[in-house]
C-alpha cells in the first residue's frame, strides 16, 4: 500500500535490519504470535463449551451451544489469526492511523475525521443501544471473544507489533469496542460508494474542458450494445414511471473548490477503490444445469493486501447453520450459504453522495448562506495524536449537508460540503444476521430490508430451486439533480426528499431467461422511474459472462461448476475485439511495429501470463489512448477519462470522428495513422521498460502482482518487506476483464485490485461446493496459512468449502475446545 510507503523505518537502518534478521532466523519472534489450535483453553465470559475445528486450510468451524458463545468464538479466532490486520483496520475507521504509522498518515487522518468516519459509527452504536439490543448482545459477545484473546496474548499479538515496536513509541492496544467493529461498515461503505469523486472529476473537467467537451468524453451507459441487471418489465415490484426534474441553477465553476482537506488515497482505505475496481457474481436456475438445481458463483474484485480481506468461516449453533467468508473485526458471515440459501454480491455503486457549492459568510468564517439567511455551522476539534510526534488540531465544519471537506483558499472560492447516506443509522448488522439464518426468498428479501449500506447486487439460490436478486440500502430521492456535479447548496432546491422506498428497488425472482448475472453494470433501463446512478462500469464483464453463459445453455445445453470456474478465469478483451480488427491491413517500416501488427492478428484474445500479444495489445491501446486525447484533453486527464472504455468503443465505431486527429500538428491524421503509430509506440515502450527481444514480452512479465502488508509491506526495507510480502507472482487476466486482475494505465501493469476470493456453489449437493482466498487464512508470516492459498488462487483452482459436520471432522487438522471458566 504505497500511501503508507517509507513511514519512518529508514530511520533505524541498519539496526532494525540486523534485529529483524537476527530475530526472525532464530525463528522465536516469528512463531510466538502463532494461535493454539489444538488442545483446550479456559477463558471466562463463555457460558459453555465450544469446540473449534480447523481444516487443512486452516478454516475454523465453531461449534457453540448458544449464540452469545458463537460470537464470543467468532471473535476469538478472528483475533488469534488476523488481530494485527484488526488492529489496523480500527485506527483506518476511527481516524487514528498515525498513532501506529506517525507523520505519513496524519493527512488520511485529517480526511477521515473530516468525513467524520469516527462520529459516524458512533452513531451507529447509539442506534443499536436504544433500538436494537439483539444485535448489540451480538457485538458485544464478539467484543468480548477478542478481548480475552488479547488478555491472554497481549505480548505476543504479532510479528508485525514487534518489527514497529523497534521503530516507534508502542502503542496501546485498547480493548475491542462494538464501534470498532461498526467502523469497518463505515469505511466498506466509504470505499464501496465514492461517487463524490466523480463529482469532484467533473467539476474539475468542467473548469479546464467546459460542459460539451466534459459531456462527450464521459458518455453514459451504452444500453444499445450491454445488458442491464435488472429491466424494469422484468421486475417483481409495481412501479410508477416518471421523470427526474432538470436542475434550475448553474454553477460557475471556476468558482468551486475542489482541493480537498488531507488525502483520500485513490486506491481505497481499505477495500480498494478507482480505475477498474469491481466484481462478479453469477447465478443460474436448475432448469440449464446439470446438477438440476440452481448454481452460483461469486468474485469479488477488491484492492491487493496481505493477508487477504476476506476470512473464511463456518458458524454453527442452535439457529445458526452457515459457512463463507467473513471480514475479520466483524460478527457474522458477509458472503456464503447456510444449510437452505446462498448468495453473493458485487457492487451496485448508486449515488449515496453529494456535495453541495456552499457560500461562506465573508465576514464570518464559521456562517453560510441558506435560502437567503446566515446560520452557523456546526464547528468540532479533533485530536490527531502522531506516533513518535506532536498532537495535530483539526477544526471540522459541518453545515446542513454534512462536513466541509476542502479548506477555504479565498474569499472567492465556494467549498464543497459532503452529504452521505451513511450519516444515516445503519442496520447493517442486523441484516447480515437475518440474512446468515434466512430459510427462503421471503426471510432473505426481508432482511436485506435492513442493508442499509453500502448497496449490493445480491443474487441469491435455495434448495428448492429458486434464483432472485434484490438490491437493497438508503439510495436518496432527487427532485432536482442527476447526482453528476456538485450542486448549490445555499439555494435550497437540491435537497434529498427521502430515500427510493425498500419495495421499489431493483429485484427479481426467478426471471425467464434463467439466469441472473452482475459485474457492476447497470442495473436498471431507462425506463425505471428513479435515478440510481450515472457512472455504471462499461459493461464488458457483464456482457461476457452472459455470453458464455448463453453459449452453453444454449440448444438446451448444460451448464456446469467446472464451466463456472472457466468463466472465473476467462481474460477475453473486448476492448481488443473491438480495435484488433482495425489493425488488419495495417503495415509498418518500423519491423518490430510490424511483427507485433502480425501477432496481433493471430492472438485468441485471451489475456493470459504466457502471451506475447496481451501485453502488445495493451500497451498499444494504452498509447492509443494518449494518442487520440491528449490533444484535446491534456495528457493529465486522459485516464481519467478512459476508466470506462465506452467513449473509446464509440470511436472504434466512428473512424471519421474528429479526435482521430491530432489538433497540435498541421496535417490532418486519420485513424490508420494514430493505429499505426500507436503499435509503433507500443513496441518503444515495450524495448525501453521491457528490453530483450519480442518473445520475452509475455503478460506475465509486466503484469504482476505482489501482496503486501498494509503499513509496512512497502516499508522499502528488503528483508522487512521479504518477511511480510510476497511475490512478484505473473498473474493472468487484466484490467475490466472477467478474471479481473486490474492494474491503472498511467503505471502499467502492475496489479491493484484482484478477485479478492472465488466461490461456487452447488445448489445440490453442498459437498461439492469450492472456495479459495489468494492468501491465507493466517495473518502471521511463517505461519503455514499465511499463504498457502497463493498457488490455488494464481493457477484458477479451489479447495473444497467443506460444510455438513461429518465433513469438517473428516477434513479437521486440529480441534481446539474453549472451556467456560468454572
Amino acid at each position: 500500500m504505497k500511501r503508507f510507503t517509507r513511514i519512518g523505518l529508514i530511520i533505524v537502518g541498519v539496526l532494525l535490519l540486523l534485529l529483524v534478521i537476527i530475530s526472525v532466523s532464530g525463528g522465536v519472534m516469528a512463531r510466538r504470535p502463532f494461535p493454539q489450535t489444538d488442545g483446550f483453553v479456559t477463558l471466562p465470559g463463555l457460558k459453555e463449551q465450544v469446540e473449534i475445528y480447523r481444516d487443512n486450510f486452516g478454516v475454523p468451524h465453531i461449534y457453540a451451544q448458544n449464540e452469545e458463545d458463537l460470537f464470543f468464538a467468532q471473535g476469538y479466532v478472528h483475533a488469534q489469526d488476523r488481530f494485527w490486520q484488526m488492529e489496523f483496520w480500527r485506527h483506518i475507521g476511527q481516524g487514528r492511523i498515525a498513532e501506529i504509522a506517525g507523520e505519513s498518515a496524519v493527512e488520511q487522518d485529517k480526511f477521515i475525521r473530516t468525513v467524520g468516519f469516527n462520529r459516524i459509527a458512533q452513531s451507529y452504536i447509539d442506534y443499536y443501544e436504544k433500538n436494537a439490543p439483539d444485535y448489540m448482545r451480538i457485538m458485544d459477545a464478539y467484543s468480548a471473544g477478542v478481548n480475552a484473546y488479547i488478555q491472554n496474548n497481549g505480548d505476543s499479538l504479532g510479528l508485525q507489533f514487534d518489527i514497529l515496536g523497534l521503530v516507534f513509541d508502542p502503542w496501546e492496544i485498547e480493548p475491542w469496542e462494538p464501534v470498532d467493529t461498526v467502523a469497518w461498515g463505515v469505511v466498506m461503505s466509504w470505499d464501496l460508494g465514492g461517487n463524490w469523486r466523480n463529482e469532484i472529476t467533473r467539476a474539475q473537467l468542467y473548469q479546464e474542458l467546459g460542459e460539451a467537451m466534459t459531456a462527450t468524453v464521459l458518455p453514459g451507459y451504452p444500453y444499445a450494445t450491454r445488458p442491464v441487471i435488472a429491466p424494469t418489465a422484468d421486475q417483481v415490484n409495481k412501479l410508477a414511471l416518471g421523470e427526474t426534474a432538470v436542475p434550475p441553477t448553474r454553477v460557475n465553476w471556476q468558482r468551486v473548490n475542489t482541493s480537498i482537506i488531507g488525502q483520500a488515497p485513490a486506491n481505497g482505505f481499505a477495500l480498494g477503490g478507482g480505475e477498474g475496481l469491481g466484481s462478479n457474481n453469477w447465478v443460474v436456475g436448475g432448469d440449464h444445469t446439470t446438477t438440476g438445481l440452481p448454481l452460483l458463483a461469486n468474485d469479488p474484485h477488491l484492492s491487493v493486501q496481505m493477508p487477504s480481506i476476506w476470512y473464511e468461516v463456518g458458524l454453527h449453533a442452535p439457529g445458526w447453520d452457515v459457512r463463507g467468508f467473513s471480514f475479520a473485526g466483524v460478527p457474522g458471515v458477509i458472503v456464503g450459504h447456510n444449510d437452505r440459501i446462498a448468495w453473493g454480491v458485487t457492487n451496485v455503486g448508486p449515488d449515496v453522495q453529494d456535495l453541495y457549492i456552499e457560500k461562506l459568510n465573508p465576514s464570518s468564517a464559521n456562517q453560510y448562506e441558506y435560502m437567503g439567511e446566515w446560520q452557523e455551522m456546526e464547528v468540532i476539534e479533533e485530536i490527531i495524536k502522531v506516533n513518535g510526534g506532536a498532537d495535530v488540531p483539526l477544526t471540522v465544519r459541518i453545515t446542513r449537508h454534512g462536513p466541509i471537506i476542502n479548506d477555504v483558499v479565498d474569499d472567492l472560492t465556494d467549498p464543497l460540503a459532503l452529504r452521505w447516506t451513511a450519516q444515516e443509522p445503519s442496520r447493517i448488522l442486523q441484516s447480515v444476521t437475518l440474512i446468515n439464518q434466512a430459510q427462503n426468498y421471503e426471510e432473505f428479501r426481508e432482511a436485506l430490508r435492513y442493508w442499509d449500506i453500502p448497496s449490493q447486487n445480491f443474487i441469491y439460490a435455495d434448495v428448492d430451486g429458486n434464483i432472485a436478486y434484490q438490491a437493497p440500502s438508503l439510495i436518496p430521492i432527487r427532485a432536482n439533480s442527476n447526482g453528476l456535479t456538485p450542486v448549490p447548496g445555499w439555494t435550497g432546491e437540491h435537497e434529498w426528499e427521502g430515500f427510493i422506498p425498500y419495495d421499489e428497488l431493483p429485484a427479481l425472482f426467478n426471471p425467464s431467461q434463467g439466469y441472473i448475472v452482475t459485474a457492476n453494470h447497470a442495473v436498471v433501463d431507462e425506463e425505471y422511474p428513479h435515478f440510481l446512478n450515472f457512472d455504471w462500469a462499461d459493461g464488458d464483464r457483464g456482457l461476457r459472462i452472459e455470453q458464455m453463459i448463453q453459449a452453453k445453455i444454449a440448444n438446451g445445453g448444460k451448464i456446469s461448476a467446472a464451466d463456472f470456474a472457466t468463466i472465473h478465469f476467462d481474460g477475453r478483451s473486448l476492448p481488443a475485439e473491438a480495435f484488433v480488427p482495425l489493425l488488419q491491413g495495417l503495415s509498418s517500416d518500423n519491423a518490430q511495429a510490424q511483427a507485433a501488427l502480425e501477432r496481433l492478428r493471430g492472438w485468441d484474445l485471451q489475456e493470459t501470463v504466457d502471451s506475447v500479444p496481451a501485453t502488445l495489445f495493451e500497451i498499444f491501446y494504452t498509447q492509443l489512448q494518449l494518442n487520440l486525447l491528449a490533444d484535446e484533453v491534456g495528457e493529465d486527464n486522459v485516464f481519467t477519462i478512459t476508466g470506462r472504455d465506452i467513449f473509446m468503443f464509440q470511436l472504434a465505431d466512428d473512424l471519421d470522428s474528429a479526435f482521430w486527429d491530432n489538433v497540435n500538428t498541421p496535417e490532418t491524421e486519420t485513424a490508420e495513422i494514430i493505429l499505426r503509430q500507436s503499435v509503433e509506440d507500443a513496441v518503444d515502450w515495450l524495448a525501453a521498460n521491457v528490453g530483450g527481444s519480442m518473445n520475452d514480452w509475455t503478460w506475465g512479465k509486466i503484469h504482476t502482482i505482489t501482496f503486501a502488508d498494509g503499513v509496512l509491506g512497502a516499508s522499502g526495507i528488503a528483508p522487512v518487506e521479504a518477511i511480510l510480502n510476497r511475490g512478484p507472482f505473473p498473474v493472468a487476466g487484466g484490467l475490466d476483464l472477467v478474471n479481473a486482475n486490474n492494474w491503472s494505465r498511467s503505471t502499467p501493469a502492475i496489479v491493484r485490485s484482484h478477485p479478492s476470493m472465488r466461490m461456487i456453489i452447488d445448489m445440490s449437493n453442498f459437498a461439492n461446493n469450492q472456495s479459495v482466498i489468494p492468501t491465507g487464512q493466517s495473518g502471521h508470516p511463517f505461519n503455514a496459512h499465511y499463504d498457502d492459498q497463493m498457488p490455488l488462487w494464481l493457477a484458477g483452482q479451489y479447495h473444497p468449502m467443506v460444510f455438513a459436520r461429518a465433513e469438517v471432522e473428516t477434513a479437521v487438522t486440529d480441534l481446539l475446545v474453549l472451556r467456560p471458566s468454572p
